[in-house]
């Protein structure tokens, strides 16, 4: 039986119960961060607890308490010891509320469990699909709980032998993937969509662009069909090359993705945020 926090106390997992009308529940209104954990040390930390709040302030949800977060965090990483890797998820809600759009008047809700992870290897395939991501939308960039699109379309790239989706913005411009963003490699550069195209500020893009460095430009989708290389960055991915999109077979890792690789493995593990 696993441990879960659920508000302000660590509980069993059958007795973390959220309420039948909780906002998070009946309309998406939440914010989550999904964290990497490994020899029960949470990754980049501090990064997800800042993006939380920035999730939280942009949907209008009160801010959470980063400390009792991080209580919670320690407290479920220590009380459900795991061999390999494991991701950590954090949710904030808006707590119970009238059914509809309306907020009510109750605390938030404050969810923090742990799961296995999986070692996603160093390559992977994934597809393009015809939907897109509105980057006008006021959720555009939060990383809400609202993710009935990314459910489509990640089944949709499965049911294609992928493991990630690739789609545009309402631009046609190049924007993410369902859990990650995605790097392109052209002639040598290193491009990868800026955070105005509507794709998620991901904490693994983030040190990428740190630790290695990229040109954030709008490219249109179509620019998969012709870069030498591609990657995707996420939490429990780390940078991973891709060697198929769609039809198309690319040589994976490529040299760039290669030492992407290699440099992200070597600074992280320097850098776990505890």
């Amino acid at each position: 039986m696993s441990k879960i926090w659920l508000n302000d106390r660590l509980v069993d997992d059958e007795q973390a119960l959220v309420r039948a009308d909780d906002h998070g529940l009946t309309v998406g209104d939440g914010v989550f961060e999904t964290l990497k954990v490994s020899g029960g040390r949470t990754f980049a930390r501090t990064r997800h607890l800042d993006r939380l709040t920035r999730s939280a302030r942009g949907l209008g949800l009160p801010e959470p308490d980063l400390d009792l977060v991080r209580r919670a965090c320690d407290e479920v990483v220590r009380a459900n010891p795991l061999p390999g890797l494991g991701r950590l998820r954090i949710t904030h809600t808006g707590g119970p509320a009238p059914f509809g759009s309306e907020r009510g008047e109750a605390a938030p809700t404050l969810l923090v469990a742990l799961g296995p992870g999986k070692d996603r290897g160093p390559t992977t395939a994934a597809v393009t699909v015809p939907w897109t991501r509105n980057e006008n939308a006021p959720t555009a960039g939060l990383k809400t709980t609202s993710y009935a699109d990314n459910v489509v379309m990640l089944a949709h790239a499965k049911e294609r032998g992928a493991t990630e989706a690739l789609f545009a913005n309402t631009a046609g411009n190049l924007c993410e993937g369902t859990g990650s963003n995605v790097f392109v490699v052209l002639d040598g550069r290193v491009v990868t969509p800026p955070l105005s195209a509507g794709c998620l500020a991901g904490i693994t893009r983030e040190l990428v662009l740190e630790w290695l460095g990229a040109e954030e430009i709008d490219v249109p989708l179509s620019v998969l069909a012709d870069a030498d290389e591609v990657f995707l960055t996420g939490s429990l991915r780390d940078v991973q090359g891709v060697h198929r999109i769609d039809d198309r077979t690319l040589t994976a890792p490529g040299p760039v993705t290669r030492k992407a690789i290699e440099v992200f493995a070597a600074r992280s593990a320097a850098d776990i945020d505890p």
